[in-house]
């Protein structure tokens, strides 16, 4: 079993910055890839970016050049750092733990995605 932990939402006012973490712990393999999705309110939940072990990026179109994926093996943590954050940013942020070896393109698919966080509120004011 794994357990994923996403801390650093928060609110925030319009062009600021925020960093996400999300910290696992339990049988997750070296070479998991780990992701970020959103959702908001009344939304589907939306891919926002993943990293595999490698520190291969892939991002949404909506974040490319906005936010940043990033990870740390030894603490088993990945980060999402977000820049200029606009009121449709405003969502709560899901971390997600992923077994898919495939192409890092195919991961913006969370059915490929086995364990999920509790998700942490973002909210960006006007």
């Amino acid at each position: 079993q794994v357990q994923v932990v996403e801390s650093g939402g928060g609110l925030v006012q319009a062009g600021g910055s925020l960093r996400l973490s999300c910290v696992t712990s339990g049988r997750v393999s070296s070479t998991d890839r780990m992701g970020w999705f959103r959702q908001a309110p009344g939304k589907a939940r939306e891919f926002v970016a993943v990293i595999a072990s490698t520190g291969s990026t892939y991002y949404g179109d909506s974040v490319k050049g906005q936010f940043a994926i990033s990870r740390d093996n030894a603490r088993n943590t990945v980060y999402l750092q977000m820049s200029s954050l606009k009121p449709e940013d405003t969502a709560v942020y899901y971390c997600a733990v992923s077994s898919y070896l495939g192409s890092i393109t195919g991961l913006t698919d969370q059915r490929k995605y086995e364990y999920w966080g509790q998700g942490t509120q973002v909210t960006v004011s006007s």
